[in-house]
């Protein structure tokens, strides 16, 4: 049976109490997956409104079952408007569509995205595509790629290509998944920790922009039922000294 992995590695730049990056994974209403990736202009608190403000409204039509490219017009039309093209936002929005047995990214980011496939092929998306809330009548780069067992797709925000570049290095992202070896398991879940630690690597724990990585993977695996499963892991060390500290407050 074929399963569907999306694995998701994200994180704050160096010194930021949270992520600009915002991202949503939902249930498609014609049956499939939809994945949006929001990166909002800046950092910190003004640019994660931002970028929650458009993944909201992104996810509302995409459940309404707006089709992807309306959906990115429409958000981008909404940004362009409510903020006077003085705000913008770079947003990818990646879906399984059991419907038309396609993976289709739909992408206002100039960041490319790349596809690997079983046989060890990478074919990097690298079409020039603008952010959305800049410019007038802004279009999404629609690209649609086969549902098929040993495809992967990856994602990401530009924080990803600006690892290294204080200390001279490059990630070289292109050769690194020409040369990754597929986990057969759990192969997004996998490829997504490998570039995040290899990013945070280059950057010595310090990413000097927000990164962040989506990976669909499509595999083939025995499966004694149709069970679906979503995992998630987020640190709360800071809301839970803020939780402490309020009731401390209260007790004095």
């Amino acid at each position: 049976m074929i399963h569907i992995d999306i694995a998701v590695a994200k994180v704050p730049r160096y010194g930021a109490s949270e992520s600009g990056d915002t991202l949503e994974v939902i249930e498609r209403p014609g049956g499939g997956l939809s994945v949006v990736l929001v990166d909002g202009q800046g950092s910190g608190r003004g640019a994660k409104t931002l970028s929650n403000l458009i993944a909201t409204r992104a996810i509302t039509q995409l459940k309404d079952g707006a089709r992807d490219g309306v959906v990115a017009r429409a958000v981008h039309d909404y940004l362009y408007t409510y903020r006077m093209g003085q705000a913008s936002a770079t947003l990818n929005i990646l879906s399984i569509d059991f419907a038309s047995g396609s993976l289709r990214v739909s992408r206002n980011n100039p960041a490319p995205f790349f596809v690997l496939d079983a046989s060890g092929e990478v074919q990097m998306h690298n079409e020039p595509s603008t952010p959305i809330g800049l410019h007038p009548l802004t279009k999404p780069v629609i690209s649609e790629i086969p549902l098929r067992s040993g495809v992967q797709i990856v994602m990401f925000t530009d924080g990803l290509l600006k690892v290294g570049e204080r200390y001279g290095v490059d990630m070289e992202l292109g050769n690194y998944l020409a040369g990754w070896c597929t986990y057969a398991d759990q192969p997004a879940t996998a490829l997504a920790e490998a570039l995040l630690n290899r990013a945070l690597e280059l950057d010595r724990n310090e990413p000097t922009d927000d990164i962040s990585i989506v990976v669909a993977a499509v595999v083939e695996r025995a499966s004694a039922n149709r069970a679906r499963r979503m995992t998630v892991s987020v640190p709360v060390e800071r809301s839970v000294e803020r939780h402490e500290e309020a009731l401390s407050d209260t007790d004095d």
